[in-house]
C-alpha cells in the first residue's frame, strides 16, 4: 500500500495478520494487530491493551487493504 492509502481505524493485512491503523506519521504509520479471540475492549484507545506497531517505508510496501 501506499502511505497515502492508510487511514486512522481502517484494518489492513500485513504478514498473514490483520492490523488496524492507529495513527500517521509523516513517514510511517502505527497499528495494532487485531486478533478475533479477543474482546473489543483490547482495541479501545488510545491508550490501547495491546502493543502499536510501527510501520515504516519499506514495510508499507507489504501491506494490502481489507477487503469487506
Amino acid at each position: 500500500m501506499k502511505h497515502s492509502e492508510f487511514r486512522v481505524g481502517q484494518c489492513f493485512w500485513c504478514g498473514g495478520k490483520l492490523w488496524r491503523c492507529t495513527d500517521i506519521g509523516s513517514r510511517v504509520v502505527t497499528a495494532i494487530h487485531i486478533e478475533s479471540d479477543r474482546s473489543n475492549d483490547w482495541y479501545k484507545g488510545p491508550p490501547y491493551a495491546v502493543e502499536e506497531c510501527v510501520f515504516d517505508e519499506d514495510d508499507l510496501l507489504a501491506c494490502k487493504p481489507e477487503r469487506k
